[in-house]
């Protein structure tokens, strides 16, 4: 159960003064359903009112607070036209200007003759002083509660700022003193004040550098954050190894046989991955570990020797991926290197219908499949293994982490291995798989020829088509890639079905497209033909931005790429560079670039690795928007910045390992004001987790 101390904060936000059904959704959309939401929503700038002049000495463009005397209502002749109200001082006068005003309500707010404090930004018009729909007017006798410094936060459409304010107050002045959770030396080392002063010193700075996230504020609740973060995963962690493994130990046929048919020899990093699961398998505890592989760095390979040992050992393993496309694709390399093993491998998808799914079912049920590949279809009711004891999970963070668990589920203390080709910065490989062990696979494998990337203006299309007519004559197969399915009348960006026919008109019949919107079987024929030499140039959007093999394919345009991400242009680009022949990729933009968007272009066409890539992709972009933003299966930090707090979340990660190590149950001293801690940033499932053992 949440701790009492915590249930105002719980509190929906309609229980906050002034929220009520026109505010509540759009506070909602804003920050959140619950009045903690807001504690989280922190300023983006101020507004100082402490500027108090006389009007004679007032500046035009700059915050003003003026002391006023109302002289004088100007009404407006139609509808269009502003209410005036005339107000003064004893060096000048200055006209308050209200478009679309109730004069009932002005009336009583300016009453002629009355004193009023004025803030707001003060304009010059037609040479007179003027200030249009004021931020604050109050009584004079109210000028301390307005003469301050203000915050300012994020908006969102249809939301005031004064109303937002109010509201945020309200919520703070909720917020309660709780129990502290770090320890005391750790505090006075970086000075930094208690969990409460630190909250409503967030939402009261007295001046900018107060907003920077280098802040003792921001730095104390960002460590806050991020340890309720580093904690829930070592619990998990630490439950996981509670829970008895089986002990997996091949005795080689079948790895043996695998090996012996490769056309190369494993890379020193597929040998050391291979190593740390082969341990890992035979351990009595369950297996966990991140396998993250820059493209083409033969992570299937790994996979495929660490479920031939499963199958040695008398059980099944499973290969699941986020899309049919990679789905299928994994189940071609994996039949075609399995063969000579004599391992049996089915696929099992979404479109598997009738007898011949049946027939899977039936087979997999028997144990007469070794492996099996599918998508989410294998966490179906009616998918019941003979003995799964290896579960191979492909981009991971396309998954969430109870459909992970939903897989385990499907055998007994079943060993899992997670793969990512999307390179990982560091920080980020601590919250959101710190919960595992990693293996890297650094080295590409021998043959692969370097990449040729040029950034190009879209203005210079024409120069590229030709370009692309050379390269095809020549042999080669090319990738064109947009962002868009269709037009849209809000952007300008090539239309994928629009660039289809105009390269159809070009290059004629030889030109295929897939997109997202497409049928599976549709997807797969065009694919198959392109694989197949059929298809000289294949329009697509991002579906091939994993899993899709075609060595002969050799150039890769992308249009807009601006507008992907720099790890979602390095997936792409990945595509070509897997035969023995130069490959080119060409990032077409469209004009004029922004700086960041600039330097993250060159650092593509600087760099093949995927790992220097994701960090500087993190530095330029944060965190939120690297693995694809919401889909990602990421923490939402509020409060930290990776980019900038990266050396505190490897200091919550060790806090967060000591605690587990000596307090597992979270029973000893600090363990109540801890609980307090994941309560408060919602990670209630793992003090569950605690309760139930």
């Amino acid at each position: 159960m949440r701790p009492e101390s915590l249930y105002p904060l719980f509190a929906p936000v309609t229980a906050l003064a002034g929220v009520g059904p026109r505010l509540a959704p759009l506070i909602e959309k804003l920050a959140g359903k619950h009045v903690v939401d807001l504690l989280w929503h922190a300023p983006s700038g101020l507004i100082d009112r402490r500027h108090m002049p006389r009007l004679a000495e007032a500046r035009p463009g700059e915050v003003a607070t003026l002391r006023l005397r109302v002289e004088a209502h100007q009404v407006s002749r139609g509808a269009r036209q502003p209410y005036r109200v005339l107000c003064s001082d004893d060096s000048g006068t200055i006209r308050l200007v209200f478009f679309h005003a109730k004069p009932d309500w002005l009336a009583k707010l300016l009453p002629i003759g009355a004193e009023r404090i004025v803030s707001g930004v003060v304009e010059l018009f037609n040479d007179e002083l003027q200030m249009t729909h004021p931020d604050h007017v109050v009584p004079a006798e109210q000028l301390a509660e307005i003469s301050g410094v203000e915050p300012v936060y994020p908006l969102t459409a249809g939301l005031a700022p004064k109303a937002l304010l109010k509201v945020v107050r309200d919520a703070v002045g909720r917020a309660p003193q709780l129990p502290e959770w770090l320890e005391p030396h750790y505090l006075q080392r970086h000075a930094w004040p208690a969990w409460g002063e630190a909250v409503h010193r967030l939402h009261a700075p007295a001046a900018e550098a107060e907003l920077s996230p280098a802040s003792p504020v921001r730095q104390r609740l960002a460590y806050d954050e991020m340890l309720a973060n580093q904690l829930a995963l070592a619990l998990v962690r630490a439950n996981l190894r509670r829970v008895a493994g089986r002990v997996i130990q091949g005795d080689g046929r079948h790895r043996g046989a695998i090996l012996a048919a490769l056309p190369f020899d494993l890379t020193g990093a597929q040998r050391r991955a291979l190593a740390e699961i082969d341990a890992d398998l035979a351990a009595p505890s369950r297996m966990l570990r991140l396998l993250q592989g820059d493209v083409g760095s033969g992570k299937t390979v790994v996979a495929l020797l660490a479920m031939a040992a499963a199958v040695e050992s008398g059980a099944q393993a499973a290969l699941m991926a986020p899309t049919e496309i990679l789905a299928r694709q994994h189940m071609a390399t994996l039949a075609e290197l399995a063969r000579p093993a004599g391992l049996s491998i089915a696929l099992l998808t979404g479109r598997d219908k009738g007898k011949a799914r049946d027939d899977v079912l039936e087979r997999l049920a028997s144990g007469r499949i070794d492996i099996l590949v599918g998508t989410h279809a294998l966490f179906q009711e009616d998918v019941a293994f003979h003995d799964l004891a290896l579960a191979v999970i492909d981009e991971q963070h396309r998954f969430g982490v109870h459909q992970r668990l939903d897989l385990a589920a499907k055998g007994r203390a079943v060993d899992m291995l997670v793969m990512t080709a999307t390179p990982i910065p560091r920080t980020l490989m601590l919250t959101a798989y710190g919960d595992m062990d990693v293996s890297r696979l650094d080295e590409k494998p021998p043959g692969r020829q370097p990449i040729d990337t040029r950034v190009l203006p879209l203005a210079r299309l024409d120069q590229v088509v030709v370009g692309v007519q050379r390269a095809i004559a020549a042999g080669a197969r090319v990738y064109w890639v947009c962002p868009l399915v269709e037009d849209s009348e809000k952007t300008d960006l090539a239309a994928v079905e629009e660039r289809h026919r105009e390269l159809v008109a070009l290059f004629g019949a030889r030109v295929g497209l897939v997109h997202g919107r497409l049928k599976g079987p549709a997807k797969d024929a065009v694919m198959a033909a392109f694989a197949a030499g059929e298809l000289d140039i294949l329009v697509a959007t991002t579906v091939i931005e994993v899993g899709v093999d075609v060595p002969a394919a050799t150039v890769m345009v992308i249009e807009h790429a601006e507008r992907f991400g720099l790890a979602q242009l390095h997936q792409l680009r990945g595509r070509i560079g897997r035969g023995e022949r130069r490959s080119t990729c060409l990032l077409l933009y469209g004009a004029p670039l922004s700086e960041t968007a600039r330097a993250r272009l060159n650092i593509l066409r600087d760099s093949e690795d995927g790992f220097r890539i994701a960090e500087e992709d993190l530095r330029l972009r944060g965190a939120g928007e690297v693995l694809g933003t919401r889909q990602s299966g990421l923490p939402e930090f509020r409060l930290a910045d990776l980019a900038v707090h990266g050396e505190l979340l490897a200091a919550a990660r060790d806090d967060a390992r000591l605690i587990v190590e000596s307090d597992p149950q979270l029973h000893g001293p600090r363990g109540p004001a801890l609980r307090t801690l994941l309560y408060l940033f919602e990670r209630d499932a793992v003090v569950n987790t605690l309760r139930s053992g």
